[in-house]
């Protein structure tokens, strides 16, 4: 728990200084997701550029491409994920890979809700045991909403139904593993 309230503190008290945003005005929205398989070998398919890969190949229907703009798969990586249709892109900087605790956390650089009215979006995920054969994954999402557009109160719901159904395709890939 205590973990936990570390880590949201360093959210918020980042987000404030870097684009001044007040910890009280960042919403979120979460998923979890069970899955049959050891934490340890979650960890390694999300670690990394493994989860986004996977997901490009598997979602053809909504990936179009993910393009690695810098770096190879840690801290400081940027990725640009192009959806279909329409060719709209979201793009994303690998802020935070701690191994010990399976947290990754990314920045969104440009796209998805920033486009439409978001002062920041950060997207976490949290690699949980569960038992010795079984995790969850906990995906969230941190953003603000620019004065200017709190009336239409954008959110980020196409990114996350996007997880949510990459979330599935690497449960599907993971535990397939495990037969």
């Amino acid at each position: 728990m205590l973990k936990q309230i570390s880590f949201v503190f360093f959210v918020f008290f980042a987000n404030w200084c870097i684009v001044g945003v007040n910890s009280g005005e960042l919403k979120h929205l979460t998923n979890e997701l069970e899955i049959k398989v050891p934490a340890s070998e979650v960890w390694q398919l999300y670690r990394n550029l493994g989860f986004s890969m996977l997901t490009a190949q598997k979602l053809k229907n909504s990936i179009q491409g993910i393009k690695v703009l810098k770096g190879n798969g840690g801290v400081g990586t940027v990725l640009r994920v192009t959806l279909v249709p329409g060719n709209s892109s979201y793009t994303e900087k690998f802020v935070v890979i701690d191994d010990k605790k399976r947290v990754k956390v990314s920045q969104g650089l440009s796209g998805d809700c920033l486009a439409y009215g978001c002062s920041v979006e950060i997207v976490r995920f949290d690699i949980i045991e569960k038992s010795e054969t079984s995790s969850i994954v906990k995906f969230s999402i941190y953003y603000a909403v620019k004065k200017e557009f709190k009336a239409k109160n954008p959110k980020p719901i196409q990114f996350l139904q996007l997880s949510a159904a990459a979330g599935q395709v690497a449960k599907k890939f993971l535990e397939s593993k495990h037969i």
